[in-house]
């Protein structure tokens, strides 16, 4: 992931506004963990997003892939100053390993999907699809969970 140097601003100022007007994201403790054109990475530590087992909770980590996903398209929106809602049309999640410490998630665009395809649609008509594949990776690297989503995005009047 990149460093988090200056072309990370508008990326903490969505993390501040998606932290302000979401309280389960407060609540998680949801921070940035690395951006770039084509992924987005947010961390959360453990004790606010532990289960009765005392490792991470299910929906904290459904929640984080699918708040990367979301801001990962948001975000591509805001560096083009495109006014539009975001909602996650569709997903399919994936529980592989429990985690037993802090955790993070990436989010990068689905091998079928690009940005230019999506622009030119939302150009056209004022709305489209993007697929974002999330993957929250255990110690070694390897996926403890996953989500495949479709993002929409679609012009405000």
């Amino acid at each position: 992931m990149s460093t988090l140097d200056d072309d990370a601003t508008p990326a903490r100022q969505l993390i501040a506004f998606i932290r302000n007007e979401i309280p389960l994201a407060h609540a998680m403790d949801l921070q940035l963990a690395g951006c770039g054109d084509d992924f987005l990475g947010l961390r959360a530590p453990l004790a606010p997003n532990v289960n009765d087992k005392g490792c991470a909770f299910g929906g904290s980590l459904v929640s984080l892939m699918t708040l990367s996903g979301w801001a990962l398209v948001e975000l591509a929106l805001r560096r083009r100053g495109l006014d539009c809602d975001v909602f996650v049309a569709e997903s399919a999640v994936r529980y592989l390993a429990p985690l037993w410490r802090d955790f993070h998630s990436e989010a990068r665009l689905a091998a079928h999907a690009d940005w230019a395809t999506f622009f030119d649609t939302l150009a056209a008509r004022g709305k489209a699809r993007i697929g974002v594949d999330c993957v929250v990776p255990d110690d070694d690297g390897r996926p403890a969970a996953t989500l495949a989503a479709r993002f929409v995005a679609k012009r405000r009047a």
